[in-house]
């Protein structure tokens, strides 16, 4: 591999800053060629990266066959995970990939397999393991200072779908998205849990609910480029309705294998909130508060009561969370690929775990009953 790792990036739209973002910030890396479908999308991308017009490519399987490119991003919609993985992963290159990892665990299943005959570095898109709070929050609990875990209780809310005239974007089709707010956030919440208590879920039961069960067409509607971003503007005047078949809540309660009762609440009908996450758990000696309410790691903060170690031992105090916990998410996926990487980077494993959890939620809800997760 060359001196500095030439970046691909697979799917230019929104969620793609913050590889792009992490690579153009990083020392051991250079963003070489972009991807996406849409030309116009790619156009954009392109001319504001100043990636040259040999690079740009319409076709996922150009890119990663491309010589100057050493490792790929994928930051395509969840119905594509799994053939652009598989892609990489035959090529021989290592990979980063949004999460869920695919559209079931079947898929994930797949993708394991893959990558382990490979055996290329692969890491999953699961931001918040390396927000300096949730890392933190990990070495309090693994540290013993909570004692037995108790109960794990986590909130996901965002307000997106309050806008009930909003576009039905990728994100409100099953076909393209597998599940809705259970695998965009709910993801998320699932692995922030496993992540700080290093425990597995035994067995959920689970509900899921549509509130907006049809949103315009994306068609009535053009993509504005502007500061970096995209949103979308009315063109048509007549509404084409399309059906939502994703959910856009989900309640789960869990058991894990360490004791702990887990209950999870996770909407896009959180009014007022923007990217609000709320991770508490409890223990035999005390407890602890993750709490984000912005999508920035500078936000994220910690709450503790559990004694003399963090504070008053009835009430809870905001603790301090030392440098050593701040990294950045693309610089970790380079450093997995120098081998230098922590334990704490999400691996093609824990994707895989995480879709097992959420094809049970999806299966307690459709049956009616709890279900046991694989060991």
């Amino acid at each position: 591999m060359n001196e500095k790792i030439r970046m691909g990036v697979v799917g230019v739209g929104g969620h793609s800053a913050l590889s792009i973002g992490g690579t153009l910030r990083s020392g051991d890396a250079v963003l070489t060629a972009l991807c996406d479908n849409n030309p116009e999308t790619l156009r954009y991308k392109g001319d504001l990266y100043g990636i040259p017009e040999n690079r740009r490519f319409l076709d996922y399987n150009d890119l990663i066959a491309c010589s100057e490119v050493d490792a790929v991003s994928n930051v395509t919609p969840n119905n594509v995970h799994l053939e652009v993985m598989l892609a990489v992963l035959r090529a021989g290159k290592p990979l980063m990939t949004e999460k869920p990892m695919t559209l079931d665990a079947a898929e994930a299943e797949t993708a394991l397999a893959a990558a382990r005959e490979a055996g290329v570095p692969v890491m999953l898109g699961f931001t918040y393991r390396f927000y300096p709070a949730m890392r933190y929050a990990r070495h309090i609990v693994r540290s013993g200072e909570l004692g037995e875990i108790r109960h794990v209780y986590a909130q996901y809310k965002q307000a997106g779908g309050t806008n009930e005239n909003a576009p039905r974007v990728w994100r409100y089709n099953k076909a393209l998205t597998g599940t809705g707010a259970l695998g965009d956030l709910g993801s998320h919440a699932l692995d922030m849990a496993r992540f700080v208590t290093g425990a597995e879920f035994t067995s959920v039961s689970a509900e899921l609910g549509t509130f907006v069960k049809r949103r315009p067409s994306l068609g009535d509607y053009k993509a504005v480029y502007e500061d970096g971003g995209r949103r979308f503007e009315r063109v048509s005047e007549e509404i084409h309705w399309e059906e939502v078949d994703v959910d856009d809540y989900s309640h789960m309660h869990l058991q894990m294998d360490n004791g702990a009762a887990a209950a999870f609440e996770i909407t896009r009908f959180g009014y007022g909130r923007g990217n609000y996450q709320r991770l508490e758990i409890q223990g035999s000696k005390g407890a602890l508060v993750y709490e984000n309410d912005a999508d920035s790691d500078h936000q994220a903060k910690l709450y503790a009561c559990i004694g003399p170690s963090f504070g008053m031992s009835h009430a809870y105090s905001r603790i301090d969370i030392p440098q050593q916990f701040t990294v950045d998410e693309t610089q970790c996926f380079f450093d997995l690929i120098h081998g230098s990487a922590d334990d704490m980077v999400p691996t093609i494993e824990d994707g895989y775990r995480n879709m097992l959890a959420l094809d049970a939620c999806v299966r307690s809800h459709e049956e009616g009953r709890r279900i046991p997760l694989k060991g």
